[in-house]
């Protein structure tokens, strides 16, 4: 198979697999609404979770997860880790940039663990355990996932993973990070609500 045809299947598989709006549906499934007009107004687990509960919450974030996973399933059907980072990064753009919503979507927190679970299932499990020591301290999500998403990089870097890893790591933790960029606002005002708490005010 050519190299372009490959390099178009991981960017086409990739942003295909990660655009499916998992969260908007799960909004007119479960609530009969429109979950980008509610709380944040993003599609991710954390704005379901607030909106409609921890059953929704739950199933998007395990299916979230799963799309990560299977774009790091198609790179390496492509044959190469490269194949890999490509359709992984697709992916993370697609969930948070989706066609189906108006190229709008959630934060690609779920769907980086997944990734990372299915490229160096040790590397995730020691980046959720610093989302959870986030979350232990602040209660705060999005402080919790920024946390998560620059430990990446320098725990692909401490296990020794191999260079096109630790350049997803890297790429990829800075796009978690410019998602949240609406947060980081909220965090140094101060009014970045913290697990448990109703939004004041909309984004």
């Amino acid at each position: 198979m050519s190299a372009p045809l490959l390099v178009l299947l991981a960017v086409v598989g990739g942003y295909f697999l990660g655009s499916i709006p998992t969260g908007y549906w799960a909004g007119l499934w479960w609530g009969g609404i429109d979950i980008r007009t509610q709380g944040s107004g993003s599609t991710g687990a954390t704005n379901v979770l607030r909106t409609l509960g921890k059953g929704p919450a739950l199933l998007v974030l395990l299916v979230d997860t799963f799309k990560g996973a299977a774009a790091v399933g198609l790179g390496w059907a492509l044959g190469s880790p490269w194949w890999v980072v490509l359709a992984a990064l697709l992916a993370m753009i697609g969930h948070s940039r989706s066609c189906w919503l108006g190229f709008k979507g959630g934060k690609s927190v779920a769907t980086s663990l997944g990734i990372l679970l299915a490229m160096a299932w040790p590397v995730a499990l020691a980046i959720f355990g610093v989302w959870l020591l986030g979350i232990t301290l602040t209660r705060i999500v999005s402080f919790s996932s920024i946390l998560a998403a620059v430990s990446a990089p320098v725990l692909m870097w401490v296990t020794a993973q191999p260079l096109p890893y630790l350049l997803f790591a890297l790429a990829g933790g800075a796009y978690v990070v410019t998602t949240h960029r609406r947060n980081i606002e909220r965090l140094l005002a101060g009014s970045e609500p913290r697990i448990g708490q109703k939004w004041a005010q909309s984004p």
